[in-house]
Protein backbone atom coordinates (compact mmCIF):
# COMPACT_ATOMS: atom_id res chain seq x y z
CA UNK A 1 0.00 0.00 0.00
CA UNK A 2 2.57 2.00 0.78
CA UNK A 3 4.09 1.55 -2.38
CA UNK A 4 1.24 2.78 -4.21
CA UNK A 5 1.25 5.52 -2.34
CA UNK A 6 4.49 6.76 -3.38
CA UNK A 7 4.20 6.09 -6.66
CA UNK A 8 0.80 8.04 -6.68
CA UNK A 9 2.78 10.95 -4.95
CA UNK A 10 5.41 10.75 -8.01
CA UNK A 11 2.84 11.04 -10.30
CA UNK A 12 1.31 13.82 -8.93
CA UNK A 13 4.71 15.46 -8.66
CA UNK A 14 5.99 15.10 -12.11
CA UNK A 15 2.36 16.96 -13.50
CA UNK A 16 3.05 19.66 -11.12
CA UNK A 17 6.34 20.06 -12.39
CA UNK A 18 4.93 19.44 -16.33
CA UNK A 19 2.23 22.38 -15.35
CA UNK A 20 4.50 24.59 -13.78
CA UNK A 21 7.76 25.38 -15.29
CA UNK A 22 8.55 27.47 -12.26
CA UNK A 23 8.35 24.79 -9.90
CA UNK A 24 11.59 25.42 -7.69
CA UNK A 25 13.67 22.84 -5.96
CA UNK A 26 12.57 23.96 -2.86
CA UNK A 27 8.98 23.02 -3.89
CA UNK A 28 10.02 19.51 -5.30
CA UNK A 29 12.31 18.83 -2.40
CA UNK A 30 10.49 19.50 0.98
CA UNK A 31 12.14 19.03 4.24
CA UNK A 32 9.85 16.55 5.19
CA UNK A 33 10.11 14.29 2.27
CA UNK A 34 13.73 13.35 3.86
CA UNK A 35 14.48 11.18 6.82
CA UNK A 36 16.41 11.66 9.70
CA UNK A 37 19.70 10.03 9.93
CA UNK A 38 18.83 8.62 13.83
CA UNK A 39 15.86 7.24 12.14
CA UNK A 40 17.74 5.06 9.91
CA UNK A 41 20.45 4.70 12.88
CA UNK A 42 17.62 2.61 14.72
CA UNK A 43 18.31 -0.41 12.14
CA UNK A 44 21.45 0.16 10.98
CA UNK A 45 23.33 0.80 14.09
CA UNK A 46 26.91 -0.47 13.12
CA UNK A 47 26.69 2.13 10.08
CA UNK A 48 25.48 5.07 11.80
CA UNK A 49 27.95 4.87 14.63
CA UNK A 50 30.53 4.92 11.56
CA UNK A 51 28.93 7.58 9.96
CA UNK A 52 28.81 9.59 13.14
CA UNK A 53 31.21 12.36 13.40
CA UNK A 54 32.39 11.24 10.29
CA UNK A 55 33.32 14.44 7.74
CA UNK A 56 30.24 13.81 5.90
CA UNK A 57 27.89 14.07 9.03
CA UNK A 58 30.61 17.51 10.10
CA UNK A 59 30.49 18.76 7.09
CA UNK A 60 28.57 21.66 8.34
CA UNK A 61 30.14 21.69 12.00
CA UNK A 62 33.43 21.82 10.96
CA UNK A 63 35.62 24.29 12.50
CA UNK A 64 37.97 24.89 9.99
CA UNK A 65 35.74 24.78 7.34
CA UNK A 66 33.43 27.51 8.89
CA UNK A 67 36.37 29.69 9.47
CA UNK A 68 37.69 29.67 6.15
CA UNK A 69 34.91 29.77 4.37
CA UNK A 70 33.63 32.74 6.56
CA UNK A 71 36.80 34.44 5.47
CA UNK A 72 36.79 33.94 1.85
CA UNK A 73 33.50 34.89 1.59
CA UNK A 74 34.48 38.87 3.94
CA UNK A 75 35.16 41.93 1.99
CA UNK A 76 34.01 40.41 -2.05
CA UNK A 77 32.80 43.06 -3.98
CA UNK A 78 32.59 41.63 -7.51
CA UNK A 79 29.36 39.39 -7.85
CA UNK A 80 31.09 36.28 -9.46
CA UNK A 81 33.65 36.57 -6.90
CA UNK A 82 30.97 36.18 -4.23
CA UNK A 83 28.57 33.73 -6.36
CA UNK A 84 31.36 31.23 -5.81
CA UNK A 85 32.44 32.05 -2.04
CA UNK A 86 28.51 31.85 -1.05
CA UNK A 87 28.55 28.58 -3.14
CA UNK A 88 29.99 25.94 -0.05
CA UNK A 89 26.68 24.89 0.86
CA UNK A 90 26.06 23.14 -1.71
CA UNK A 91 28.09 20.52 -1.18
CA UNK A 92 28.29 21.26 2.56
CA UNK A 93 24.79 21.17 4.02
CA UNK A 94 22.93 19.45 0.36
CA UNK A 95 20.01 18.57 1.73
CA UNK A 96 19.25 22.54 3.39
CA UNK A 97 20.19 23.68 -0.22
CA UNK A 98 17.43 21.24 -2.02
CA UNK A 99 15.05 21.94 0.42
CA UNK A 100 15.74 26.04 0.52
CA UNK A 101 17.46 26.45 3.78
CA UNK A 102 20.69 27.97 3.72
CA UNK A 103 20.53 28.77 -0.08
CA UNK A 104 24.01 30.13 0.63
CA UNK A 105 26.57 30.86 2.94
CA UNK A 106 25.79 33.77 4.24
CA UNK A 107 22.40 32.62 5.49
CA UNK A 108 22.17 32.50 9.25
CA UNK A 109 23.47 28.89 10.37
CA UNK A 110 21.61 28.98 13.43
CA UNK A 111 18.03 28.90 11.50
CA UNK A 112 19.43 25.67 9.12
CA UNK A 113 17.22 22.84 9.99
CA UNK A 114 18.20 19.96 12.13
CA UNK A 115 17.96 17.54 9.20
CA UNK A 116 19.97 19.50 7.02
CA UNK A 117 22.43 20.29 9.73
CA UNK A 118 23.61 16.57 10.08
CA UNK A 119 26.05 16.78 6.66
CA UNK A 120 26.18 14.49 3.88
CA UNK A 121 23.88 12.14 5.50
CA UNK A 122 21.64 8.33 4.96
CA UNK A 123 18.86 10.01 2.77
CA UNK A 124 20.59 12.32 0.84
CA UNK A 125 23.07 9.60 -1.17
CA UNK A 126 20.33 6.75 -0.58
CA UNK A 127 18.30 9.20 -2.88
CA UNK A 128 20.39 9.15 -5.31
CA UNK A 129 19.35 7.92 -8.87
CA UNK A 130 22.57 9.96 -10.66
CA UNK A 131 23.81 13.21 -11.45
CA UNK A 132 22.81 15.64 -13.96
CA UNK A 133 26.88 16.68 -13.98
CA UNK A 134 29.91 15.20 -12.37
CA UNK A 135 30.60 18.21 -9.86
CA UNK A 136 29.44 20.84 -8.20
CA UNK A 137 26.60 18.57 -6.68
CA UNK A 138 24.21 17.60 -8.99
CA UNK A 139 22.86 14.67 -7.89
CA UNK A 140 19.72 13.57 -8.82
CA UNK A 141 17.20 12.82 -5.84
CA UNK A 142 13.86 10.37 -5.60
CA UNK A 143 13.39 11.44 -2.09
CA UNK A 144 10.17 9.69 0.07
CA UNK A 145 7.79 11.58 1.66
CA UNK A 146 9.12 11.51 5.38
CA UNK A 147 9.49 8.57 7.81
CA UNK A 148 5.40 8.06 7.48
CA UNK A 149 6.25 6.84 3.43
CA UNK A 150 10.39 6.32 3.05
CA UNK A 151 9.85 5.54 -0.11
CA UNK A 152 12.82 3.82 -1.47
CA UNK A 153 16.14 3.39 -0.30
CA UNK A 154 18.80 2.06 -2.77
CA UNK A 155 22.28 0.77 -2.38
CA UNK A 156 24.83 -1.90 -3.37
CA UNK A 157 22.89 -4.95 -2.70
CA UNK A 158 20.29 -6.61 -5.19
CA UNK A 159 18.48 -8.84 -2.68
CA UNK A 160 17.79 -6.22 0.41
CA UNK A 161 14.23 -6.19 2.03
CA UNK A 162 13.29 -4.01 4.97
CA UNK A 163 9.79 -3.73 6.77
CA UNK A 164 10.42 -0.20 7.01
CA UNK A 165 10.93 1.19 3.44
CA UNK A 166 11.26 0.35 -0.50
CA UNK A 167 14.95 -1.15 -1.39
CA UNK A 168 16.68 -1.03 -4.64
CA UNK A 169 19.62 -1.61 -6.29
CA UNK A 170 21.83 0.95 -7.56
CA UNK A 171 24.42 0.94 -9.82
CA UNK A 172 25.43 4.04 -9.49
CA UNK A 173 26.12 3.68 -5.37
CA UNK A 174 28.91 1.00 -6.92
CA UNK A 175 30.67 3.22 -8.64
CA UNK A 176 32.81 6.38 -8.04
CA UNK A 177 30.75 9.17 -9.65
CA UNK A 178 28.20 9.45 -6.67
CA UNK A 179 31.35 10.98 -5.28
CA UNK A 180 32.41 12.35 -7.82
CA UNK A 181 29.62 14.98 -7.79
CA UNK A 182 30.59 16.70 -4.60
CA UNK A 183 34.58 15.85 -4.89
CA UNK A 184 34.96 17.78 -8.32
CA UNK A 185 34.49 21.61 -8.19
CA UNK A 186 34.64 23.91 -10.58
CA UNK A 187 34.22 27.75 -10.15
CA UNK A 188 30.51 28.70 -10.27
CA UNK A 189 31.18 32.05 -12.99
CA UNK A 190 35.19 31.82 -14.04
CA UNK A 191 34.80 27.70 -14.34
CA UNK A 192 38.13 26.87 -12.95
CA UNK A 193 38.79 23.32 -11.52
CA UNK A 194 38.79 24.12 -7.53
CA UNK A 195 39.23 20.25 -6.64
CA UNK A 196 39.70 17.55 -9.09
CA UNK A 197 39.49 14.68 -6.87
CA UNK A 198 37.54 12.39 -9.05
CA UNK A 199 38.98 13.43 -12.25
CA UNK A 200 42.63 12.36 -10.68
CA UNK A 201 41.16 9.27 -9.99
CA UNK A 202 39.30 8.96 -13.27
CA UNK A 203 42.20 9.69 -15.33
CA UNK A 204 44.46 7.47 -13.12
CA UNK A 205 45.42 3.82 -12.87
CA UNK A 206 43.16 2.49 -10.11
CA UNK A 207 40.29 3.39 -12.95
CA UNK A 208 41.50 0.49 -15.07
CA UNK A 209 39.21 -1.78 -17.68
CA UNK A 210 40.54 -5.23 -15.88
CA UNK A 211 38.74 -5.75 -12.92
CA UNK A 212 41.68 -7.18 -11.00
CA UNK A 213 43.10 -4.25 -10.98
CA UNK A 214 39.91 -1.76 -10.57
CA UNK A 215 39.72 0.17 -7.45
CA UNK A 216 37.06 2.67 -6.85
CA UNK A 217 36.83 5.37 -4.19
CA UNK A 218 34.57 2.75 -2.13
CA UNK A 219 37.25 0.10 -2.76
CA UNK A 220 39.72 2.11 -0.54
CA UNK A 221 37.29 4.48 1.67
CA UNK A 222 34.45 2.52 2.33
CA UNK A 223 37.15 -0.75 3.16
CA UNK A 224 38.57 0.98 5.89
CA UNK A 225 37.79 0.57 9.87
CA UNK A 226 39.99 0.95 12.77
CA UNK A 227 43.41 -0.35 12.25
CA UNK A 228 42.80 -1.02 8.80
CA UNK A 229 43.72 1.68 6.59
CA UNK A 230 42.89 -0.04 3.19
CA UNK A 231 45.08 2.22 0.63
CA UNK A 232 46.41 1.09 -2.34
CA UNK A 233 49.91 0.02 -1.11
CA UNK A 234 47.89 -2.07 1.71
CA UNK A 235 45.55 -5.05 2.31
CA UNK A 236 41.96 -4.22 1.39
CA UNK A 237 39.93 -7.12 3.30
CA UNK A 238 36.45 -7.24 2.98
CA UNK A 239 34.33 -6.29 5.69
CA UNK A 240 32.12 -9.01 6.79
CA UNK A 241 28.96 -8.10 8.84
CA UNK A 242 25.41 -6.99 8.64
CA UNK A 243 24.07 -4.04 6.80
CA UNK A 244 21.63 -3.25 8.74
CA UNK A 245 21.00 -5.31 12.79
CA UNK A 246 18.21 -7.84 11.54
CA UNK A 247 19.45 -8.68 8.38
CA UNK A 248 21.63 -11.18 6.43
CA UNK A 249 25.41 -11.54 7.16
CA UNK A 250 27.34 -10.13 4.29
CA UNK A 251 30.77 -11.33 3.08
CA UNK A 252 31.37 -7.21 2.62
CA UNK A 253 29.44 -4.55 4.11
CA UNK A 254 30.85 -1.03 3.18
CA UNK A 255 32.32 0.91 5.96
CA UNK A 256 30.70 4.45 6.26
CA UNK A 257 33.98 6.51 8.13
CA UNK A 258 34.36 7.91 5.00
CA UNK A 259 37.78 8.07 6.39
CA UNK A 260 40.23 10.91 4.64
CA UNK A 261 42.92 13.17 6.08
CA UNK A 262 41.75 15.32 8.65
CA UNK A 263 42.46 13.87 12.27
CA UNK A 264 41.83 17.69 14.22
CA UNK A 265 38.13 17.67 13.23
CA UNK A 266 37.65 13.92 14.92
CA UNK A 267 40.00 15.40 17.83
CA UNK A 268 37.55 18.11 18.53
CA UNK A 269 34.30 16.25 17.96
CA UNK A 270 36.18 13.95 20.82
CA UNK A 271 36.40 10.74 18.60
CA UNK A 272 39.81 9.80 18.55
CA UNK A 273 39.37 6.24 16.39
CA UNK A 274 38.35 8.23 13.74
CA UNK A 275 41.53 10.68 14.07
CA UNK A 276 43.66 7.56 13.78
CA UNK A 277 41.74 6.69 11.07
CA UNK A 278 42.89 9.80 9.24
CA UNK A 279 46.63 9.60 10.84
CA UNK A 280 46.63 5.56 9.45
CA UNK A 281 46.02 6.47 5.73
CA UNK A 282 48.35 9.04 5.66
CA UNK A 283 51.16 7.16 6.83
CA UNK A 284 50.22 4.64 4.12
CA UNK A 285 49.60 6.76 0.89
CA UNK A 286 53.22 7.96 0.53
CA UNK A 287 56.71 6.87 0.29
CA UNK A 288 60.45 8.67 0.68
CA UNK A 289 63.66 7.55 -0.93
CA UNK A 290 66.89 9.31 -0.92
CA UNK A 291 70.44 9.33 -3.47
CA UNK A 292 73.59 10.45 -1.11
CA UNK A 293 75.81 9.82 -3.76
CA UNK A 294 76.92 13.44 -4.74
CA UNK A 295 76.10 15.31 -1.22
CA UNK A 296 79.88 15.75 -0.47
CA UNK A 297 79.32 17.86 -3.65
CA UNK A 298 76.46 19.35 -2.73
CA UNK A 299 73.83 17.70 -4.14
CA UNK A 300 71.24 15.71 -2.38
CA UNK A 301 68.01 13.80 -4.30
CA UNK A 302 64.47 12.53 -3.23
CA UNK A 303 62.40 10.77 -4.53
CA UNK A 304 58.75 10.54 -3.18
CA UNK A 305 55.98 8.36 -4.28
CA UNK A 306 52.44 8.08 -4.12
CA UNK A 307 51.85 4.43 -2.93
CA UNK A 308 48.62 4.52 -1.70
CA UNK A 309 46.28 7.39 -2.81
CA UNK A 310 43.70 6.90 -6.09
CA UNK A 311 43.88 10.47 -6.46
CA UNK A 312 46.84 12.97 -6.69
CA UNK A 313 48.82 14.24 -3.36
CA UNK A 314 47.66 16.15 -1.60
CA UNK A 315 43.78 16.14 -3.00
CA UNK A 316 40.52 18.21 -2.45
CA UNK A 317 40.87 22.05 -1.69
CA UNK A 318 45.13 22.09 -2.52
CA UNK A 319 45.55 26.24 -2.28
CA UNK A 320 44.93 24.93 1.56
CA UNK A 321 46.20 21.61 1.88
CA UNK A 322 49.92 21.82 3.24
CA UNK A 323 52.26 18.78 2.02
CA UNK A 324 55.83 19.15 2.22
CA UNK A 325 59.15 18.31 3.09
CA UNK A 326 61.55 18.54 5.64
CA UNK A 327 65.42 18.16 5.62
CA UNK A 328 68.08 18.25 7.90
CA UNK A 329 71.63 17.16 7.54
CA UNK A 330 73.95 17.09 10.48
CA UNK A 331 77.40 15.58 11.96
CA UNK A 332 77.72 12.75 14.34
CA UNK A 333 77.77 15.74 17.30
CA UNK A 334 74.34 17.13 16.04
CA UNK A 335 75.78 19.98 14.68
CA UNK A 336 73.05 21.07 11.71
CA UNK A 337 74.30 22.41 8.70
CA UNK A 338 71.36 22.54 6.75
CA UNK A 339 67.77 22.65 7.34
CA UNK A 340 64.40 23.02 5.13
CA UNK A 341 61.09 22.99 5.81
CA UNK A 342 61.41 23.25 9.42
CA UNK A 343 58.45 25.05 10.79
CA UNK A 344 59.30 28.24 13.09
CA UNK A 345 58.02 29.09 16.55
CA UNK A 346 54.71 30.06 15.46
CA UNK A 347 54.04 26.89 13.18
CA UNK A 348 54.83 29.07 9.89
CA UNK A 349 57.17 27.54 6.94
CA UNK A 350 60.00 29.17 6.21
CA UNK A 351 60.47 30.40 2.46
CA UNK A 352 62.16 27.96 0.13
CA UNK A 353 60.06 25.07 1.46
CA UNK A 354 59.26 22.67 -0.90
CA UNK A 355 55.55 22.30 -0.46
CA UNK A 356 52.85 20.17 -2.61
CA UNK A 357 50.22 22.34 -3.49
CA UNK A 358 47.56 24.52 -5.97
CA UNK A 359 48.37 27.83 -6.81
CA UNK A 360 45.71 29.97 -8.40
CA UNK A 361 45.85 33.33 -10.10
CA UNK A 362 43.94 36.05 -10.75
CA UNK A 363 43.75 36.19 -14.42
CA UNK A 364 46.66 38.04 -14.53
CA UNK A 365 49.63 36.14 -12.66
CA UNK A 366 48.92 37.28 -9.25
CA UNK A 367 48.34 34.72 -7.08
CA UNK A 368 45.35 34.69 -5.08
CA UNK A 369 44.29 33.74 -1.59
CA UNK A 370 40.74 33.45 -1.69
CA UNK A 371 39.62 30.45 -4.00
CA UNK A 372 36.41 32.64 -5.21
CA UNK A 373 39.02 35.06 -6.94
CA UNK A 374 40.87 32.06 -9.22
CA UNK A 375 40.00 32.46 -12.87
CA UNK A 376 43.56 30.66 -13.56
CA UNK A 377 45.75 28.02 -11.85
CA UNK A 378 49.49 29.47 -11.40
CA UNK A 379 50.82 26.09 -10.05
CA UNK A 380 49.83 22.82 -10.07
CA UNK A 381 52.90 21.04 -7.99
CA UNK A 382 51.41 17.49 -6.75
CA UNK A 383 52.09 13.90 -7.05
CA UNK A 384 49.30 11.61 -9.18
CA UNK A 385 48.71 8.02 -8.25
CA UNK A 386 51.56 5.65 -8.40
CA UNK A 387 53.53 8.18 -9.81
CA UNK A 388 56.92 9.73 -8.38
CA UNK A 389 58.53 13.15 -8.09
CA UNK A 390 62.19 13.83 -8.07
CA UNK A 391 63.46 16.96 -6.12
CA UNK A 392 67.40 18.10 -5.85
CA UNK A 393 68.43 20.12 -3.21
CA UNK A 394 71.29 22.56 -3.22
CA UNK A 395 73.13 21.71 -0.17
CA UNK A 396 76.73 22.95 1.34
CA UNK A 397 79.66 21.22 0.34
CA UNK A 398 80.86 18.97 2.79
CA UNK A 399 84.43 17.34 2.92
CA UNK A 400 85.16 14.34 5.33
CA UNK A 401 82.49 14.93 7.94
CA UNK A 402 79.98 11.60 8.98
CA UNK A 403 76.44 13.14 8.26
CA UNK A 404 73.20 12.04 9.09
CA UNK A 405 70.68 12.66 6.49
CA UNK A 406 66.67 12.91 7.96
CA UNK A 407 64.06 13.20 5.55
CA UNK A 408 60.31 14.25 6.52
CA UNK A 409 57.13 14.05 4.21
CA UNK A 410 54.72 16.24 6.41
CA UNK A 411 51.20 17.11 6.22
CA UNK A 412 48.71 19.37 7.45
CA UNK A 413 44.82 20.17 6.65
CA UNK A 414 46.02 24.26 6.18
CA UNK A 415 48.62 26.38 6.75
CA UNK A 416 49.03 27.60 10.47
CA UNK A 417 49.48 31.52 9.46
CA UNK A 418 46.28 31.24 7.32
CA UNK A 419 44.62 29.72 10.79
CA UNK A 420 45.71 32.18 12.71
CA UNK A 421 44.44 35.38 10.31
CA UNK A 422 41.47 33.62 9.96
CA UNK A 423 40.21 32.50 13.19
CA UNK A 424 42.88 34.20 16.14
CA UNK A 425 46.58 33.16 17.07
CA UNK A 426 46.22 30.12 17.88
CA UNK A 427 42.83 29.19 18.31
CA UNK A 428 42.66 26.50 15.90
CA UNK A 429 46.26 24.04 15.92
CA UNK A 430 46.97 21.35 13.64
CA UNK A 431 48.64 18.53 14.26
CA UNK A 432 51.81 18.06 11.58
CA UNK A 433 51.45 14.28 10.04
CA UNK A 434 54.56 12.68 9.16
CA UNK A 435 53.24 10.97 6.47
CA UNK A 436 56.85 9.09 5.73
CA UNK A 437 60.09 9.34 7.00
CA UNK A 438 63.72 7.84 6.01
CA UNK A 439 67.52 8.28 7.43
CA UNK A 440 70.40 7.64 6.03
CA UNK A 441 74.08 8.02 7.46
CA UNK A 442 77.41 8.26 5.45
Amino acid sequence: MKFKLYKISIIILMISFLLNPDFSIAEKYKLSRFVSPEICGDCHSDIYNQWENSMHNLSQKDPIYLKLSEFILKGLTEKDEIAEAESCVKCHVPIGVVTGYPKKLSDDKSKIPHIAEEGIQCDYCHSAIGAEKKYNNDLKLDPGYGEDDPGIKRGPYNDSESDYHETGFSEFHTNSKICGTCHNVKHVVFNTDLETTYEEWEKGPYNSDNPKNRITCQGCHMYQKPGIPSTGSTKRPENKGYASDDGPVRDHVFTHYFTGASSYVHEKFGDKTKASMAEERLKNAASVSINTEQIKKGKLFITITNIGAGHFLPTGVTDIRQMWLNVTISNDKQKTFYTSGKPDLNGYLPDGTIIYNTVFGDGNGKPVVKIAKAREILKDKRIPPLGSVIETLATPIFKSEKLTINVKLLYRTAPQKLLDLVSGKDKIKLPIITMAEIEEKT
